[in-house]
């Protein structure tokens, strides 16, 4: 079972197919948070439902302070925590993410929270203009499954720090194609950890020195 696996794994992102589930995913995810003793945050990304490797303190000090640039520039709307569905025009879920930071577009109206009710604590993906991804030894999954769903839902901008490569990377221009196994992001701009990573209008560059502390 998923969760036995996510206890023996902890150190490694845990990944499981799910043919044709015959509960909703976000039902799915539920089910595994109760099984087991550990906290968890499954994602459910391309039909398997993922449980990342328990982020580190630099994993997240990281991330903070790339959602702390962010609101220091004035971009009051960034966030961290929240979780976001997509789907097809409300029929059954697609994928279940949890981004290390974002910018949301809008704060959520009365629909939005209808909408994260109606689906148990998931905010709709059409909230987000920028997501931001901070790798750990599940490199992989943020490279592919995230990287093709957030450009699938048309995210504009895909923030991606590669601690594995030393590399960070800005991707706009989603082209979700017909179908998700083939978006992609139109534009990369790559640099090495510890320069400014610079991002489309209107946000700043990105200080990505943190990420080559200690």
């Amino acid at each position: 079972m998923i969760a036995e696996r996510a206890i023996d794994s902890a150190d490694d992102s845990v990944t499981e197919p799910v043919k044709k589930p015959r509960m909703d995913p976000i039902d799915l995810l539920i089910a595994l948070e109760e099984a087991v003793d550990v906290p968890l945050r499954p994602e459910f990304i391309e039909g398997m439902a993922i449980v990342p490797p328990q982020p580190g303190d630099a994993h997240n000090d990281g991330a903070s302070e790339l959602y702390f640039q962010l609101r220091s520039a004035g971009f009051r709307l960034a966030g961290m925590g929240n979780g976001f569905r997509t789907g097809v025009k409300g029929e059954r879920t697609q994928s279940l993410l949890i981004p290390d930071f974002y910018v949301r577009r809008r704060r959520p109206s009365e629909v939005d929270e209808a909408y994260c009710r109606a689906h148990k604590g998931w905010y709709s993906v059409d909230l987000l203009d920028l997501v931001g991804e901070v790798t750990s030894s599940n490199h992989e999954t943020d490279t592919g499954p995230k990287y093709r769903t957030y450009a699938a839902a048309g995210v504009p901008v895909y923030v991606l720090i590669h601690r594995d490569e030393k590399k960070a990377y800005a991707y706009s221009d989603p082209k979700p194609g017909d179908e998700s196994a083939k978006a992609r992001y139109a534009t990369k701009v790559e640099v090495d950890l510890g320069r400014a990573l610079p991002l489309p209008e209107p946000y700043p560059a990105l200080d990505t020195s943190v990420f080559l502390a200690g």
